[in-house]
């Protein structure tokens, strides 16, 4: 067997090709998909975390009226808008009266009418007081004279028979003059229940308050009880809040929250818990709870508006904590990153309650000092290579 023939040429062929070969090496194991993965680590450490419970809510006002007519009607007119604020007593718009207004001028006659039927039976009455004082003096004056045989008998009896129909008479009118008070009295309360349907035509603001909802225009035909405008107090906003009945053991009024509008994600606002709603959702398995503004903000900008609420509950005990960021999900088991002896083995973990500064309690699997992967370039696998550093471009720690 002949051997091939070593050239210079192929020499030189083999110079050029193993260093190329040694440095695509070092490249595919340094910046290549083979090269290791940066990646930050922080030591686990055992101590007790205030947890924080995140839910989802919707900015209300505690208290709104809806104002409208309480007998089926017409809308005259509607003297404010959406967003106007109003003051306690204003007029805010009116129904139609129909003939109402007619009926009260009629009743205000009827009403004269029966105040002069009253001094007209009073005046009565002291007539026939005075005929009957007249014909009872007579009387008596005749049954003096009778007794002393000064006049016949049938004089005295005729005296004494005008003293009767005298008296008779002031009864007759006594009656006439309770019946024109009482009827004065009737007129006079169908008067007043008149006004009263007359005010109730006019719509008028039972607090200071800002208007958001304006349900309809004048000419539109309402029954009773169908709100016209609705108006709330800006002074008593609040957070509907849904949590997660999963971790909302401790969750009670007084505890102190960090509000987030939707519109305002960079903005946060201090809140407290007013109260736990004793009847939860058992369709979405969510505990309710209203949560109130620490400092009031601009009512018209933020009712009805998402905000995302997180609850500091009471303190826990010490456990080993992690940064959040640093739980992964891997085959269906949830669990962290470790760096042990320079490499890299996904421990299974039990999370247990986290706090509103991103770290949370680890029940199982790991212990304080050892290293966790916070944050990596990369998706990791269990024999990926990897690098530590301090700082990951992009990410903010």
């Amino acid at each position: 067997m002949k051997r091939l023939p070593i050239t210079g040429r192929t020499l030189a062929f083999v110079g050029v090709l193993v260093p190329l070969l040694a440095l695509f090496i070092y490249v595919a194991l340094r910046s290549g998909p083979l090269a290791p993965v940066p990646v930050t680590v922080v030591a686990v450490e055992s101590r007790s975390i205030s947890p924080g419970l995140s839910g989802i809510g919707t900015v209300e006002a505690r208290y709104t009226y809806k104002i409208g007519p309480t007998a089926a009607g017409r809308v005259r007119r509607v003297d404010v808008n959406v967003g106007d604020m109003v003051k306690a007593g204003q007029l805010l718009g009116e129904m139609d009266p129909v003939d109402l207004d007619d009926r009260v001028r009629a009743q205000t006659a009827a009403f004269k009418r029966a105040n002069a039927a009253v001094f007209s039976a009073e005046a009565q009455v002291r007539d026939t007081s005075a005929r009957f004082a007249y014909a009872d003096s007579q009387a008596k004056r005749y049954e003096e004279l009778l007794r002393k045989g000064s006049v016949a008998v049938m004089v005295a009896e005729a005296k004494a028979q005008e003293r009767e129909v005298a008296e008779a008479g002031l009864a007759a009118a006594r009656a006439n003059l309770d019946a024109a008070r009482q009827d004065m009295a009737r007129i006079s309360a169908d008067s007043a229940g008149l006004g009263k349907q007359r005010a109730n035509l006019r719509l008028i603001a039972p607090v200071d308050g800002l208007v958001v909802a304006r349900e309809a225009d004048p000419g539109t035909t309402v029954v009773a009880g169908q709100p016209v405008i609705q108006v709330i107090d800006p002074e008593s906003l609040w957070v509907n809040v849904r949590f997660n009945q999963l971790g909302s053991s401790g969750l009670a009024s007084g505890l102190h929250a960090r509000i987030v509008l939707r519109s305002d994600s960079e903005r946060q606002m201090a809140g407290k818990v007013l109260r736990v709603e004793p009847l939860a959702d058992a369709v979405t398995e969510e505990t309710l709870a209203k949560v109130t503004f620490d400092s009031m903000t601009d009512a018209a900008q933020v009712i009805g508006e998402l905000a995302e609420v997180t609850v500091a509950l009471p303190a826990a005990g010490a456990a080993p904590v992690v940064p959040n960021a640093s739980v992964q999900r891997v085959n269906g088991q949830t669990g962290v990153w470790l760096i042990d002896d320079g490499g890299l083995r996904f421990a299974p973990a039990r999370i247990g309650a986290a706090d509103m500064d991103g770290l949370v309690q680890v029940h199982d699997g790991l212990k304080a000092g050892d290293k966790v992967v916070v944050y990596s370039q990369q998706a990791l696998k269990a024999k990926s290579r990897v690098k530590i550093v301090e700082h990951l471009p992009g990410i903010k720690q």
